[in-house]
């Protein structure tokens, strides 16, 4: 029996370290996690119209590939760029955003 603890301690140990190195996307929607969360509180949110909050709140945070193409595409041809002028464009604005 004492034998099977060792193991069990190192795995748990090895665990719980890896939750601490959390990156900065991680912490950056973890913060956005608590942000919503407060926000939810304030407004005594409860049930589905906090889930509903909660799936907005956390969406509107962070933009999704589609969504930068979408607006960079649409600032291009606003701009009437055309070729390795419009390449440099896009490649720069979906960097940016």
């Amino acid at each position: 029996m004492k034998m099977l603890r060792i193991p069990l301690l190192m795995v748990g140990l090895l665990l719980c370290s890896q939750g601490f190195a959390a990156t900065a996307a991680q912490q950056a929607q973890q913060d956005k996690m608590k942000s919503c969360n407060a926000d939810a509180t304030t407004k005594a949110l409860k049930g589905d119209e906090r889930k509903a909050f909660m799936s907005t709140c956390l969406k509107a945070a962070k933009p999704t590939q589609q969504d930068k193409m979408k607006t960079c595409n649409a600032d291009a041809t606003t701009k009437a760029l055309k070729g390795d002028e419009r390449k440099t464009f896009m490649s720069t604005c979906l960097k940016n955003k």
